[in-house]
């Protein structure tokens, strides 16, 4: 670890803490429907836009309809990336001619990206076409990074409300989330990439002579190898950075190329690189002041950012300490960071990022639900590749995904006040409103769902040959590759650990359902919550009420969601990148 590696962590929260408060009062005043800076050019479209759908704006849904309407768009939304995935070969923006995605592929793709999973089974230059990254993917980049901040905004309602059976009108949420919050962010990001060295274009690829023509193997149809003689080298390209700014902003994290942010025209500079980790957290950090803003507890809303950054500092920490002592099978190598050498561990990571911003990206990516990479966590070291999984099993509540990571959290609050309402003897209040037996039923129905759907699935495929013929390694290191699999289609993130062969047709149809379970059987319960609290009368603090501000208030939370993750996933953690920390110092690896 070195002085300048704590120093960029450093700048990049103090950045994060920076934009909290003014993200947050923004994002308040358009979900409010209080006037901003944007409306004069953003009011007419908008209204155009409820015109030609017939939307009234002023229509209120209860939690049911608000459900309903979210269920519908994106149940059509996904049938429809379905559908152009298999015709695409028919469509137009194609220059690489290339052919339908097969019917699994296209089913887990549809169902990844409609649940801003962006779980990717396939490579994506070779596989989608430019009119499918755009109209497709990108497309939904943006649909399901607002539905999830529409929800997250519906739930703070829910809390704000008083005695009121409805928490908002989700066309109306959807709308000014895409206008107001993603739109111009993404116009401004993307011709900051470009200026970096992202490509934009619609160009066929280039083909190239390389200087020096490789001797290659190759595996013919019959088994037999041969060697091959490459001299031309395929340079894809394509309308990269208006589908990189959302996939960050939007904390949704499919790659247009398979190297995905460790892509030179993904991510080509330090700079772009900042912005992107940037953009990863800006949204979510924000959401918290919102919290504050929209509930009259901006305190409450600070002690919420406390706990996420705690939880941050800690998993970068212990990330960062994993990659830079090394690899301790390598005891003859000095592994030590210095004028001529990087030091650490630096398998797997890119020379221009080093080793403290790729454990950085790791750690923020997910943390916020977002799949990016920058890296391959695969050649992490087991403790070093431990973080980012158990990053996953929290919840992804740590500055989560936009709204994602917010509605989670504050399932673990509604959870953490029962609790020290229970300590003290007394109803549970949380900012006057009474947390009785219905809203907690539901906060553990939303959190059980999601560590079921991921051990279950995991443990079948650790049994059966349709899941272990998978995995590139044995041992602890092929279950973690399969374990990571799940927790991060089930928890909505999309990266993938490497070395599992996914595109399978068991793999294929578990992941998608996988997502699909991760987004909404935890949205409808946490809506349930939001109509209930919504119900509720307000109740005055007391001296026996427990505060929702303090410091006190942030160990409980933070303590709360360790444990249920902690005694969730420990059995299963331990049986992979914990035992083979334990191998690796013994003497094996994997």
């Amino acid at each position: 670890m070195t002085a300048n590696g704590w120093l960029q962590i450093a700048i990049f929260l103090a950045l994060v803490l920076a934009v909290t408060k003014p993200f947050g009062i923004f994002m308040a005043r358009v979900f409010n429907r209080e006037h901003t800076f944007m409306d004069r050019a953003l009011r007419p479209v908008e209204r155009l836009l409820y015109r030609l759908t017939g939307v009234d704006e002023h229509h209120e849904m209860r939690w049911t309809e608000y459900a309903f309407a979210m269920l519908l768009f994106s149940a059509v939304s996904m049938l429809m990336l379905y559908v152009q995935q298999r015709i695409q070969g028919l469509l137009p923006l194609n220059p690489q001619k290339l052919g339908a995605v097969p019917p699994d592929l296209a089913f887990n793709t549809a169902a990844s990206f409609t649940t801003n999973t962006n779980w990717q089974a396939y490579v994506p230059e070779t596989t989608m076409s430019y009119l499918t990254q755009m109209a497709g993917l990108a497309y939904h980049n943006f649909a399901s990074a607002a539905v999830g901040i529409s929800l997250a905004i519906a739930f703070v309602r829910g809390i704000a409300q008083r005695e009121k059976d409805t928490i908002g009108n989700f066309w109306v949420d959807l709308v000014r989330c895409s206008l107001w919050v993603l739109l111009p962010a993404c116009l401004l990001g993307a011709l900051l990439l470009v200026w970096q060295g992202v490509p934009q274009n619609l160009k066929r690829y280039d083909v190239v002579k390389l200087v020096e023509p490789q001797q290659v193997q190759v595996t013919e149809t019959n088994g037999k190898l041969i060697t091959q003689t490459v001299t031309d080298q395929v340079i894809a390209q394509g309308p990269v950075a208006s589908q990189e700014i959302i996939k960050e902003w939007g904390t949704n994290g499919g790659g247009f190329f398979n190297a995905n942010s460790a892509h030179p025209f993904e991510n080509p500079t330090p700079l772009s690189n900042f912005i992107e980790m940037f953009c990863i957290f800006a949204i979510s950090a924000g959401l918290t002041y919102t919290l504050g803003r929209m509930t009259g507890s901006p305190k409450h809303g600070w002690a919420v950012w406390a706990a996420m950054a705690a939880l941050f500092l800690a998993g970068v920490t212990t990330a960062y300490w994993a990659e830079a002592r090394g690899n301790p099978l390598l005891g003859d190598v000095d592994q030590r960071a210095g004028e001529l050498q990087s030091g650490g561990n630096m398998e797997g990571k890119e020379v221009r990022f080093g080793i403290a911003n790729s454990v950085l990206f790791a750690t923020a990516t997910r943390d916020a639900s977002c799949g990016a990479v920058n890296g391959t966590h695969d050649s992490f070291t087991p403790l070093g590749g431990l973080v980012p999984l158990v990053n996953i099993m929290l919840g992804e509540v740590i500055f989560g995904g936009v709204g994602a990571g917010m509605y989670g959290i504050l399932i673990f609050v509604i959870l953490s006040v029962f609790i020290a309402g229970l300590m003290v003897g007394r109803t549970p209040e949380y900012l006057g409103k009474k947390i009785e037996a219905y809203d907690v039923k539901m906060a553990m129905l939303a959190i059980l769902i999601f560590p079921l759907t991921i051990l279950i699935l995991a443990g079948i495929s650790s049994i059966y040959g349709f899941g272990t013929s998978s995995i590139a390694n044995p041992g602890p290191h092929g279950l973690s590759e399969i374990l990571y699999a799940f927790t991060s289609a089930t928890g909505n993130n999309g990266s993938a650990f490497g070395g599992l062969s996914a595109n399978t047709r068991w793999y294929n149809i578990a992941t998608g359902l996988s997502t699909l379970i991760g987004r909404f059987f935890i949205i409808i319960p946490m809506l349930a919550i939001a109509g209930n609290l919504a119900r509720k009368k307000y109740v005055p603090p007391s001296l026996g009420t427990f505060p929702v501000t303090t410091p006190l208030f942030t160990v409980l939370l933070t303590g709360v969601i360790i444990i249920v993750g902690a005694l969730t996933f420990f059995p299963a953690l331990s049986l992979g990148p914990i035992l083979e920390h334990l191998l690796m110092n013994a003497g094996r690896a994997f």
